[in-house]
């Protein structure tokens, strides 16, 4: 008996404490006392009509004209009501206007907007955030928070109290016409979740949250603004899936609910009575039910779902009576606080109702600042709005929502780009173009473009795998998002024949029009197609990034809510903003401003410059042009330059260093060991670790040309050269210019007879790597060009990387490096600068190379992530430390293994400010590869210096590359 009434009690008790952790009062401010009694103070100075007032939120653009402004100032000066919610226009336009009304306000407004998104919902100029179904795959509630919060900062700069977001309709309907991609999913629980943390987020930074549409406004197929959506569902499920996120963020401080205008015969028996002026749903559910204690308002008034119901009088009357708190956008204000004002006089609507609402209302405006009212300030708005933290944020969500849905046979990420050969086709009419060049920034894609099935299934033949991309505009939500007919059969065919990557930049919903996905090995879904989602999901299919994303929603009847697959990082290079790596963006600037002065002192004609911290490119442009004329073409990121020595780190030692770690030869192994015919020289002896540590007595060059110019004339003799190729003579040195076949032996005994330097020093030498090339092309029994490109270019995907680049491109798309009155007599452009690059073919060991900064920044990469690239691993991080050590500084040497490494004194081939466990090189034409460990930085310089002649030293003597790396350490925020 006991137990029966202690159970009694304590089941009492429960109810008791649960009921009073519910009565949550969201706009309650910490000095409620005060508050409260300004909250009087301000009631009881207003009149009736002016408390009346207080009930409405009118509409205000800020793009519509004197006129409309007129009006709204009107409404505002004769009836002081309550708030504005503003809609389309611009923010200085808004901000002006909105200080305006605010003046005319005996007690300030309560401003607000529908920002889902963001203010770029309504104004332009404004950043734009993912829509709540893109949130809904990102696992991480924080960033949803952090959205929540981002968004929050961006309404109160322009002065809005409310946000009518977040939309906690659970979308179990694809066929829903105005929710859809406003929605966080389908799943209740999860909707929940992102919601709460949207809310937390924007209430934070002291914005009040709105949940709409009450009581759910997901599982309809018409649209509540042009008729009356029904609801067919019973209370029951309406109780556990619709009504489930306000039970759920009523406990925790939400501080306002939007009622839709829906019929919901299991929740009004009235036909077709709107859910907005039901007092069993505002009040009876809403109120008492869920004990909701914040602002109540209803949606739009002028909507037909409920102003066809009856007069606009009438209908605002009808709002208040069922419970609402504040009208918004009434069809017609004046008459609207006319009927109000009617029933008050009539005694329909009492004092204290009357005095319930109002009060709310007042105490929201308390708990939003305005008993201190401040203008909004117009300066830099336009810079708050849009800030860089915006954009990394967008970057860190598509991250982390990009979905892949499907991945048979683990065809993303692509791997081995040595073995795979690559066609995109686009879909849709939407803009595809950073997707294809992002795509292109990781290997050779070819776009595939045609109107005819059979000419395109012909064209895909050569390649092995085909990304589909299907792009429509995603500028609001509403956007159709489905592919046509005909795209429909395409992709069945082409996947019939091809591996088929098919990318939906739109809702998950365009994959329900497929009617088999079976043929389709992957499907991703990057929900926008927007130029950082484009980015981002090339990004993950090539490995950059890993896949963390899940689907919100069904997508195709195999392809279920929550399905998604996680793919891991391949360390590719990704791309981002300065501040993503804790760099600044406004210190980077400087380095354009020293690269144009470099222009236009005439130090060189244009280059290019790449800086990637953490994996990431964050700063890569194009200055100048090919040549200093005015018609010259201007550079461009696939325009490649010569990169003179930086042959040397990125064809010939990378080789050199493989063998190593394969023990194929070792530091001590001696030239003559690994060259016979040097065997009884006196390079017999010179051990590899001496020659690439540039400390063997070696001279530093040999100028070989000079033996084979007439004495004279100082032109080719035709002993050695032909203007036109022949059996003997086909090795190319330049246009019209061919060069005896058997000479480049005559360069390896050249090197092989010349004398060693009196004085064993530090002395940068050519020779060494001239003499390796020789080795390797032994070794491998093929060109040094071959070896590079099986052993490192193809597989890490640098297309733009060649020697001899006049054989995969054409001339103007290869920056010009002299005009040659010495040699060649000639502009060189396509052809090596290096005279004895030139005489080998165009292929040298330490010269000869072709590339972009882009590329490049590849080799560099990997070579900071020591020897892992792309999912493969070209050597072993003891080969590359072994190789960057400084085995010589005792005897004041800075060189690495190949390798270039920090000034031990004063002066040196760096800024001063990087780390000595860096390393890289330069390049005679005007070239910069550094990589910093410490700091995780690459840095590319490319440029042209020697045009039009290789005696123009300022971009040396200025100290141009130095000066821009400085400048790079700089900006990093320590």
């Amino acid at each position: 008996m006991v137990l029966k009434k202690n159970s009694v009690v304590l089941g009492l008790l429960f109810i008791f404490i649960q009921g009073f952790s519910q009565q949550v009062d969201p706009l309650v401010t910490t000095d409620s006392e005060q508050q409260k009694v300004w909250v009087d103070s301000i009631y009881n100075s207003l009149s009736l009509q002016e408390k009346i007032g207080q009930l409405f939120m009118i509409r205000a653009f800020s793009d519509k004209g004197k006129a409309h402004i007129d009006d709204v100032k009107k409404l505002v000066s004769e009836y002081q009501v309550g708030g504005v919610i503003f809609s389309t226009g611009g923010p200085y336009r808004q901000a002006k206007l909105n200080n305006e009304l605010q003046s005319l306000s005996k007690v300030k407004m309560l401003m607000s907007m529908d920002a889902e998104w963001g203010l770029s919902m309504r104004l332009d100029s404004t950043f734009a955030f993912p829509y709540n179904m893109v949130l809904g795959a990102v696992k991480d509630n924080d960033l949803i928070r952090r959205v929540g919060k981002h968004i929050g900062e961006h309404t109160k700069r322009m002065g809005m109290h409310i946000n009518f977001a977040p939309d906690v309709d659970i979308n179990t309907n694809p066929k829903n016409p105005i929710i859809g991609n406003r929605s966080f999913g389908e799943n209740r629980d999860k909707v929940t979740e992102k919601a709460m943390a949207f809310m937390e987020g924007m209430q934070s930074a002291g914005v009040l949250a709105n949940a709409k549409h009450f009581p759910g406004h997901g599982d309809t197929e018409q649209d509540s603004h042009k008729t009356l959506p029904t609801i067919t569902f019973s209370k029951e499920r309406i109780d556990s899936v619709e009504l489930y996120p306000y039970k759920q963020l009523i406990p925790k401080g939400l501080a306002s609910v939007m009622v839709a205008h829906l019929s919901v015969p299991s929740l009004e028996s009235r036909p077709g009575f709107p859910s907005s002026i039901s007092e069993g749903i505002v009040t009876g559910l809403l109120k008492d039910k869920l004990q909701f204690n914040g602002l109540i308002f209803t949606d739009a008034l002028e909507m037909k779902g409920v102003a066809n119901y009856a007069d606009s009088g009438n209908v605002d009357l009808s709002a208040f009576l069922a419970g609402n708190d504040m009208l918004l956008i009434s069809a017609d204000t004046p008459e609207g606080i006319k009927k109000l004002t009617e029933a008050y006089t009539n005694g329909i609507i009492t004092e204290e109702r009357l005095a319930y609402s109002v009060k709310k209302v007042l105490k929201a405006k308390y708990k939003v600042g305005l008993n201190n009212y401040k203008p909004v300030a117009q300066a830099h708005l336009y810079e708050d709005l849009n800030r860089v933290e915006d954009t990394i944020l967008f970057e860190e969500v598509m991250e982390n929502a990009i979905t892949v849905a499907k991945n048979d046979e683990q065809t993303i990420p692509i791997r081995d780009l040595d073995k795979k050969s690559i066609a995109y086709i686009g879909m849709g009419d939407g803009d595809n173009s950073t997707f294809v060049e992002t795509l292109k920034k990781y290997t050779s894609v070819a776009y595939i473009h045609g109107d005819d099935l059979s000419d395109v299934v012909n064209r895909i033949k050569p390649y092995d795998l085909v990304i589909i991309g299907h792009h429509r505009s995603t500028q609001t939500p509403w956007k159709a998002a489905d592919f046509t007919d005909q795209e429909k059969v395409w992709i069945y065919e082409i996947a019939r024949q091809k591996k088929v990557i098919l990318d939906a930049f739109v809702k998950p919903y365009a994959l329900l029009d497929l009617q088999s996905i079976d043929n389709i090995e992957s499907i991703i879904v990057s929900y926008l197609n927007d130029p950082i989602s484009q980015e981002k999901s090339a990004e993950l299919i090539f490995g950059a990034l890993a896949s963390k994303g899940s689907l919100p929603v069904m997508a195709h009847e195999k392809l279920p809510e929550n399905r998604g697959f996680l793919t891991n990082s391949l360390s590719r290079l990704g791309y981002s903003v300065p501040e993503r790596v804790g760099m600044n963006s406004k210190t980077l600037k400087k380095v354009d401003s020293v690269m144009k002065l470099a222009i236009s002192s005439g130090a060189t004609p244009g280059g290019q410059i790449l800086i990637a911290r953490q994996g990431k490119v964050i700063y890569n442009k194009n200055f100048g042009k090919f040549s200093y004329g005015a018609d010259s073409e201007p550079v461009r990121s696939n325009n490649l330059y010569d990169l003179a020595s930086l042959t040397k780190i990125t064809a010939t030692l990378p080789n050199i260093m493989q063998l190593v770690e394969k023990k194929e030869i070792t530091f001590n192994s001696t030239l003559g060991e690994m060259l016979p015919e040097l065997k009884g020289s006196n390079k017999e002896d010179l051990k590899l670790l001496a020659v690439l540590s540039h400390y063997a007595r070696l001279k530093p060059w040999i100028p070989f040309y000079i033996s084979t110019l007439d004495q004279g004339t100082k032109k080719p003799l035709d002993t050695y050269y032909k203007d036109a190729p022949t059996k003997n003579f086909d090795t190319q040195v330049a246009d019209h210019l061919y060069i005896r076949n058997d000479y480049k032996d005559s360069i390896i005994d050249q090197i092989k007879e010349s004398e060693l330097l009196s004085k064993l020093q530090y002395r940068y030498s050519d020779l060494p790597f001239i003499l390796l090339q020789r080795y390797l092309e032994n070794y491998y029994h093929r060109p040094l060009d071959k070896i590079a490109q099986d052993n490192f270019y193809k597989s890490l995907g640098m297309n733009y990387t060649t020697f001899n680049p006049l054989d995969k491109f054409g001339k103007g798309e290869i920056v010009p490096t002299e005009v040659d009155d010495y040699f060649r007599y000639q502009t060189i452009q396509g052809y090596v600068h290096d005279m004895g690059a030139a005489m080998l073919g165009g292929v040298g060991g330490h010269a000869g190379l072709f590339s972009t900064s882009n590329d490049l920044a590849k080799m560099m990469q990997m070579y900071l992530q020591k020897g892992y690239y792309g999912g493969k691993r070209y050597f072993s991080s003891e080969t590359l430390d072994k190789f960057n050590t400084c085995y010589y500084c005792d005897q004041d040497n800075r060189r690495g293994v190949g390798f270039d490494k920090p000034q031990l004194g004063e002066s040196g081939p760096t800024c001063g400010c990087v780390s000595m466990m860096s390393f890289g090189h330069s390049g005679f034409t005007g070239t910069y590869a550094w990589v910093d460990p410490t700091d995780s930085l690459v840095y590319i310089f490319l440029s042209n210096r020697t045009y039009p002649t290789m005696l123009n030293r300022k971009l040396i003597s200025e100290g141009t590359r130095t000066v821009i790396q400085e400048i790079i350490y700089e900006s990093i925020e320590r």
